[in-house]
């Protein structure tokens, strides 16, 4: 009897230990919790139409905040921010050797439709062209973007818009463009957009694609309806971050980098924007700012000089208050990251994170 009582004692004293050793194991993974960005999530408890915001410095995540029902796990449509991804792909098909140079001509890959005279005045249109959305094509976006969509081929649609300005001057933004990009990359690799994300891009930052829309001839949708988790966009934007090294490995080239920061056009939205290759260029908190932009409030904010990034998912439905919302949103980032890291010159390294599970 007393040989059973002295088992049973030992193993009721091992189950506390136990569990001491979990919790502290589960609480070293979760930054603590810091007044540093209170207000950044007072701010954001305030928005009815933010999912997400996060924040990394360092090389790590230290702050996560999931809002108004929304969860980690759950992806996010990054809108027109699947413009930067875009850019990032073109940039490693032109290290690869797959695309010359972004001089090339886009009516290279497209014979069958610049073949007849139709198209001829447009045979100076280049990649880089589209890159800073610098066609001169008519654009597929905005008041043209239900014909378009509904078109029984997209790239032939977007080619066939005319000329409203000389290739390479005005900014023209365009979802059309980005699409020709990602039929290029399809034609130039031999391989549809998506596994050329997957396998030298996405793969090599730890996960995969998940939904994205194809058009009628199947070829993915170039700069809008792309889906990563929060997460999982924090690490792209952490890609540009670190010059395009990830864990020590060169995954895309540090100069495409510096190509895409640099201001080639100058946007008609207002003043202090410019656009990069498929990166918005703003000024904040006295900084010029690459973002990667997404309709509604889908953003990745990357800033070099502070060892910065910001990510916000946001409602993309349409509704009368998405522009007060998206103002609302950059106001946040700006008032309440950028600038008190900026009189600080760095973010404190832990704050208050999320304590749900997430991929």
């Amino acid at each position: 009897m007393d040989t059973v009582l002295r088992r049973a004692v030992d193993l009721f004293a091992l189950i506390p230990l136990a569990f001491i050793a979990t919790t502290l194991a589960a609480a070293d993974s979760i930054p603590a919790v810091s007044s540093s960005y209170t207000t950044a999530h007072a701010a954001a408890q305030r928005l009815p139409r933010l999912h997400s915001l996060l924040i990394g410095h360092g090389g790590d995540l230290v702050f996560e905040e999931y809002y108004n029902g929304r969860s980690a796990a759950q992806p996010a449509n990054m809108k027109s921010a699947s413009k930067s991804v875009i850019s990032a792909l073109v940039g490693i098909a032109i290290e690869r050797g797959l695309i010359d140079s972004v001089d090339v001509k886009v009516a290279e890959f497209f014979p069958e439709f610049f073949s007849n005279s139709r198209n001829a005045d447009k045979n100076q249109i280049t990649i880089e062209n589209l890159l800073a959305m610098q066609s001169g094509l008519e654009t597929t976006s905005n008041r043209n973007y239900g014909k378009w969509v509904l078109s029984e081929n997209w790239v032939e649609f977007a080619l066939d818009q005319p000329l409203v300005a000389k290739p390479g001057t005005n900014m023209l933004y365009s979802t059309g463009s980005t699409h020709l990009l990602s039929a290029i990359i399809e034609r130039a690799s031999g391989m549809d957009t998506k596994q050329f994300a997957q396998q030298y891009l996405t793969s090599e930052l730890g996960f995969s694609l998940s939904y994205w829309t194809q058009d009628p001839q199947g070829i993915y949708f170039g700069g809008n309806d792309m889906e990563m988790t929060p997460r999982q966009m924090l690490k792209f934007g952490e890609l540009y971050l670190r010059d395009g090294v990830y864990q020590g490995k060169q995954v895309l080239p540090a100069n495409w980098i510096e190509l895409s920061y640099q201001p080639h056009a100058a946007s008609p939205r207002g003043q202090g924007r410019f656009y990069g290759y498929g990166w918005w260029l703003r000024d904040l908190a006295g900084m010029q700012v690459p973002v990667a932009w997404g309709y509604g409030g889908q953003l990745i904010f990357v800033v070099k000089s502070l060892d910065l990034v910001v990510v916000a998912t946001s409602d993309s439905n349409p509704d009368p208050d998405r522009r007060g919302h998206l103002a609302q949103l950059y106001d946040l980032v700006e008032q309440h990251i950028l600038l008190p890291a900026v009189q600080q010159q760095s973010p404190p390294a832990l704050v208050a994170v999320t304590r749900q599970n997430s991929n």
